[in-house]
């Protein structure tokens, strides 16, 4: 392949994964190897002197597609230039002041405050043109309704969903498939919608990070006491009301130690981000050094230099689910990254191992996204010898190649698919269901491969096969009896752990818990619920409210819910009147001593009114941990935000109060 051709292949594969990252919220690519092309391209560019028309190296971001309204920015949103060297940051900078900050992972807005209330709300879109997100914005969890200055003021910044917010709602959503990829896409997809009741319910954040400051006159500026500096103007702007990005002043002697400090908080951090950025301080030095056609020349971005390690590609693994998505794993020789043992990464979708080229044996090159999540970064071998499984590793049924929004995913669409059956079932058994003890993932696959069970509800006579069961390899007389004894103590169940049971798309357990008690624990109400209506739960949607809606009124699912209604009892949750922790929100970590398992001390959490969530933030009220003087995240994240941690002896002591 000659330059020019590389050259055309570049711009096609690098607009493609943009289109799909800006227009889609979804990825074919992951961020380094979309960063290794666009180096390539850049590159290629300079030692040709070609740049074509459609090159994304003089375009910013994608044209925009939705039905919101679009309106132009007054002066172009322009991306920055990046580097992954320390070194290299240091000699930007120079002998000047900078100011470091994150560099936040969520979508970019422009707002427009007049009289001192919000007037005007538009996404970064391409840079040119975005999309009208007024109604929206109003919803944003910490931004100020109003401010005290009057005038206009428009200023740039990142809507986010913490860590902490997008755990808690993953937590909810009972399959694996099914829960939202990364905060980013969650939030790019929250603030895009119609409907503004949705983004409300996704406590979205702002951050702001910089000031348009060409609508200020002098007599303004100077009459508000700007200095024309950057730290002036984030200091003004947190006077104001505003949440701002965390940042530093740094100099050429202290850039490389902030740096490191940044790096070392990664891990605690509950905003994402991608990285960093440095601007110059003195905003008048910056604006004089001008703009190339893509990058302005008063900021830089630095890229985290993820550590990378080389090892060989094992296997691929396949991984069939419920809903008949069959997702690859790459399986590779254990490497050591960011102070873990690591030798399993998601390949995401066929379209990103396609772009690997991968075959087994191949040497690959491994990483931390942001330094948490495993990735492959690239093939050293590319020999491209993997081909895509023909038939369902589960069920041996053919395999179907599908291809959404420009993403190419392999699905099983055998309705019989035991895959299909075995996670529905084990779903069905599990604890925080029905709990059924005794039914493991190898257990159902016998029963079910011998006919003993064909839907849900012949869970409740499997003593039509006693003496079958009794002589099965691993079972016996007593495993027999005890399987039994779970079946009938399964019989009488809480109306929102049968519901959860059901494996609803998206309906976790704490969604089934808020829907029986919006209802008042009326299965009749439950079941003939519009969608407009469950929708005004808080915590339900309109992709979760239609889920629910669909699956009571598809005629095959309610022949099985009333077969199975025939087997069970309800038994009537009583809340309690002693309601001491209303509005309280618990983290809990480490082992548990006085509650059988973590999700018994929940139960027991929000039936005294209060809420756990995965992860410690400014909102957490207090974290419970037996070892209270332990060093671990949790711990370390609670002590920086004062926040109580609870031994479990504590927490009872708090609870009785």
């Amino acid at each position: 392949m000659n330059q020019k051709q590389r050259l055309k292949e570049l711009v096609a594969l690098l607009n493609e994964a943009s289109k799909a990252y800006y227009q889609k919220d979804t990825e074919i690519m992951s961020n380094l190897e979309y960063d290794r092309l666009y180096d390539e391209l850049v590159d290629l560019e300079a030692e040709t002197g070609i740049v074509l028309a459609n090159s994304p190296t003089i375009h910013v971001g994608y044209e925009v597609l939705s039905e919101l309204e679009k309106q132009p920015h007054p002066s172009p949103m322009l991306s920055l230039d990046k580097t992954k060297d320390v070194e290299a940051l240091t000699s930007w900078l120079g002998t000047h002041e900078g100011v470091l900050s994150w560099k936040l992972d969520g979508l970019t807005v422009v707002l427009t405050y007049e009289n001192g209330e919000l007037q005007n709300a538009v996404t970064r879109g391409n840079g040119e043109i975005g999309e009208v997100i007024t109604n929206n914005a109003k919803t944003f969890v910490n931004l100020p309704k109003q401010i005290p200055y009057k005038d206009t003021l428009v200023i740039r910044g990142e809507a986010v969903i913490q860590y902490s917010d997008f755990n808690r709602m993953n937590d909810e959503i009972a399959e694996t498939e099914e829960k939202y990829k990364n905060p980013r896409n969650l939030c790019s997809g929250s603030v895009r919608q119609l409907n503004n009741e949705i983004t409300a319910k996704r406590n979205v954040r702002f951050y702001a990070f910089a000031m348009v400051a060409d609508v200020l006159s002098e007599e303004q500026m100077e009459e508000y006491g700007f200095d024309n500096t950057v730290m002036n103007r984030f200091e003004w702007l947190s006077n104001q009301g505003f949440d701002v990005v965390e940042h530093f002043l740094v100099t050429e002697k202290t850039l490389a130690e902030q740096v490191m400090d940044f790096a070392n908080h990664i891990p605690d951090n509950d905003i994402p981000s991608d990285g960093l950025v440095l601007s110059y301080n003195d905003i008048a030095y910056g604006k004089s050094l001008g703009r190339t056609a893509k990058f302005p020349r008063d900021s830089i971005a630095f890229k985290w230099a993820d550590e990378q390690a080389e090892t060989t590609l094992l296997e691929v693994e396949w991984s069939p689910s419920r809903t008949g998505l069959i997702n690859p794993v790459a399986i590779f020789e254990s490497v050591e990254l960011e102070g873990t043992t690591v030798s399993r990464a998601s390949l995401h979708n066929v379209s990103i191992l396609r772009a690997l080229a991968l075959g087994l044996g191949d040497r690959i090159k491994v990483y931390k996204a942001n330094m948490i999540i495993p990735q492959v970064a690239e093939n050293l071998t590319r020999s491209n010898t993997l081909e895509l499984p023909e038939h369902c590793p589960a069920c041996g049924g053919k395999t179907s190649l599908q291809d959404l929004h420009g993403v190419q995913s392999l699905y099983c669409f055998n309705p019989l698919c035991s895959a299909k059956q075995i996670k529905g079932f084990s779903h069905f058994v599990s604890r925080n269901a029905m709990n059924i003890d005794g039914l493991s993932d190898a257990t159902l696959e016998k029963f079910i491969e011998n006919g003993y069970l064909k839907t849900l509800p012949d869970l409740f006579h499997l003593d039509r096969y006693r003496d079958e069961i009794v002589n099965l390899e691993g079972f016996g007389e007593k495993s027999y009896n005890n399987l039994i004894e779970a079946v009938e103590e399964a019989r009488n169940v809480s109306m929102a752990k049968f519901i959860y049971s059901l494996g609803i798309s998206g309906i976790g357990l704490a969604n089934a818990k808020v829907i029986v008690a919006h209802f008042k624990q009326d299965f009749d109400a439950v079941v003939a619920a519009s969608a407009e209506e469950l929708v005004t739960i808080e915590g339900i949607g309109d992709v979760l409210a239609t889920a629910f809606y669909d699956f009571f009124h598809d005629e095959v699912r309610m022949k099985m819910v009333k077969e199975l209604l025939l087997e069970i009892h309800f038994e009537k949750e009583e809340e309690s009147e002693n309601r001491t922790l209303e509005g309280k929100i618990f983290v809990v970590t480490g082992s548990v001593e006085r509650f059988a398992n973590r999700n018994e001390l929940k139960d027991y959490i929000e039936k005294l009114g209060g809420k756990v969530t995965g992860s410690v933030s400014k909102n957490t009220d207090y974290l419970i941990n037996n070892d209270v003087t332990s060093n671990s995240s949790k711990n370390k994240k609670a002590r920086e935000l004062e926040i109580p941690i609870l031994s479990e002896e504590d927490f009872i002591k708090l609870s009785q109060s």
